[in-house]
């Protein structure tokens, strides 16, 4: 359970809950051990006179005891329910600050963390992992809680009555107790198994669902259900040996009670008749043991589904702690307002993906200064995109340096810098939500007016196919803008960094899906305005970067050639083969 101390800052957090929960329970527990002590009473009593009994005394008795354990059952479900409205309700609260804990702790972590592990996982630990904590964290905490009370009340009420008996009676629960340890130790292995199933299989569902096109494309429906049924089966197996294990816990627990009881009976028969004067005991004591035993059932019987839940939810926070311990590799430790003036210099950065080993970029130096556009081309797979991912320092080089504004970059403040800075990645993200509320996405001052939305998208191009929807801007896009062509998700893409005024503006290859004429509108309107931003624009496209200021072509992460148009053309070199290249698929 090591696992679950990390939970320990929560129970300080509501910790009069807790406390209430706890008062509750020993209330609700105290009338309940006051239902057989009654019964006990009442039965010895009228047993004393059972030789002046009347048939109307046996009504009355029956009468007596019904009505007042009537009352004692609903004082002890009044305090029940409130325990109920403490504990669990806390559990919820708990439940809803961790799924915010993990859902920040996401938002710090660098790319790389997100590269390595799958959507889908990280899905499932904010789901159902954390629901598995939240069962310990209410029911489980809760029988816990009500065992160790309920236990140490009734076991003192039995000792009253007769330590012997009540040494014979809890003889089961030792064996109990070894059963489960023994049980539970297995259980833990296997839940980690079950839960690492769950997030295979919520991957491939994550997946499947995000790429239904492509498998309807190419007709392979058939194999991908396969794939995810096979996934599902193992899920199956995994779990259905857990819950085979943990079958056995009740049916074992009950038996053990059902000795209990008959020991009651048998040796307290013995007691009652024939035991030693100073052992004695009456029959009302036998029924009250019986009603105690009993009573024990349930608190005992949940022992095994309370050993489950524990198990599971530690596996679960365990999972959960992998993340929440993972320190992010990028840190912005500047807090400073930071007021971006123009300037990025690469000086010799070097960078290798820390999962696949590959050398992205490697002895790579530019300079570009406000006013200008500094073009990066080259074939895919070169290295171009891996720049503008090291300038928004989602990685740090392993050597090298790049300034801004002649500061080393992990020395000013990232957030600042990002606020500054419009960026179209490679692949455009569109969310589910309104063509509004997507342009707006990446202003966070203030609330852009329709005339500003008007003059970004015919900036770009894509104003006349939203006027051509029904709704307009209001018009809902469906995942990942999936009613919009390739072309119209690029455009909008490039609207919403334009709409935040950039002073520094990335374009990581987002005009691949316009055609030429557009492309040249787009460009000539991005014209405007690019003295007041530096411009950084990655394409494999000639087309799109040849009125840059500055043209550096990258191959297998290096520079192999930089200068502008006319001087790359003068050296007939790789970048006046991919102008030729290309300039002859465009006559063809």
């Amino acid at each position: 359970m090591k696992s679950l101390q990390y939970l320990n800052k929560y129970f300080l957090k509501y910790k009069w809950r807790l406390l209430f929960g706890i008062f509750f329970t020993i209330v609700s527990n105290y009338y309940g051990v006051q239902m057989p002590i009654y019964f006990k009473n009442a039965i010895d009593q009228f047993q004393t006179n059972l030789s002046e009994a009347k048939p109307n005394d046996f009504l009355w008795l029956a009468f007596q005891l019904g009505g007042f354990y009537m009352l004692l059952s609903l004082a002890k479900g009044f305090f029940l329910f409130l325990m109920r409205q403490t504990i669990i309700v806390m559990s919820r609260y708990i439940e809803f600050d961790l799924k915010n804990e993990i859902y920040a702790h996401y938002q710090t972590l660098d790319q790389g963390f997100f590269k390595r592990n799958s959507t889908g996982d990280l899905m499932n630990r904010i789901s159902e992992d954390v629901g598995l904590v939240r069962m310990y964290l209410g029911p489980g905490i809760m029988y816990i809680i009500n065992l160790i009370i309920a236990f140490t009340l009734i076991v003192t009420q039995m000792i009253r009555i007769s330590p012997s008996l009540t040494l014979y009676v809890l003889i089961p629960l030792p064996i109990m107790s070894i059963l489960i340890y023994r049980v539970s130790s297995r259980m833990n292995a296997m839940s980690a198994l079950v839960q690492k199933e769950q997030s295979l299989l919520s991957t491939l569902a994550q997946e499947t669902f995000s790429g239904i096109r492509i498998i309807k494309a190419y007709n392979r429906e058939k194999e991908t259900e396969e794939k995810l049924g096979e996934s599902a089966e193992n899920y199956k197996k995994q779990s259905m040996r857990l819950v085979l294990v943990n079958a056995f816990f009740i049916p074992t627990i009950m038996f053990l009670i059902g000795i209990s009881i008959l020991i009651a009976v048998y040796y307290g028969g013995i007691l009652s008749f024939t035991g030693p004067k100073a052992e004695r005991i009456s029959i009302g004591s036998i029924v009250a043991f019986i009603m105690f035993v009993n009573s024990l059932t349930w608190p005992f019987a949940s022992l095994g589904w309370v050993s489950s839940i524990i198990q599971r939810a530690s596996a679960s926070q365990k999972r959960i702690n992998e993340f929440l311990l993972t320190k992010p590799k990028i840190i912005n430790t500047e807090t400073g307002e930071f007021d971006f003036r123009g300037s990025i210099a690469f000086n010799k950065v070097c960078f290798e993906y820390p999962v696949t080993n590959i050398c992205a970029v490697s002895d790579v130096s530019f300079q570009v200064n406000k006013g200008e556009t500094l073009a990066i081309v080259g074939h895919t797979g070169s290295g171009k995109s891996t720049i503008s991912s090291l300038l928004m320092r989602q990685y740090d080089p392993e050597k090298g340096e790049i300034l801004i504004d002649g500061k080393a970059l992990p020395s000013i403040n990232l957030h600042a810098l990002r606020d500054q800075t419009g960026i179209v990645p490679q692949d455009v993200f569109l969310f589910s939500d309104t063509i509004r509320e997507n342009l707006q996405f990446g202003v966070n001052d203030r609330t852009p007016s329709d005339e500003e939305l008007i003059a970004a998208c015919e900036m770009t191009h894509v104003y006349h196919n939203i006027q051509g929807f029904p709704d307009g801007f209001d018009t809902l896009l469906g995942e990942r803008g999936v009613n919009l062509s390739g072309g119209q998700k690029q455009r909008i893409s490039i609207a919403r960094a334009l709409l935040k005024n950039p002073k520094l503006l990335i374009l990581d290859d987002c005009l691949s899906a316009v055609d030429t004429e557009t492309e040249e509108i787009i460009l000539r309107n991005l014209e405007n305005g690019k003295e007041n931003r530096t411009t950084i624009i990655i394409s494999h496209r000639i087309s799109t970067i040849r009125n840059a200021t500055k043209i550096i072509v990258i191959n297998h992460g290096q520079v192999i050639e930089s200068g502008n148009h006319d001087s790359l053309m003068k050296q007939k070199g790789t970048y006046f083969d991919l102008y030729e290249q290309q300039l002859r698929q465009e006559k063809n």
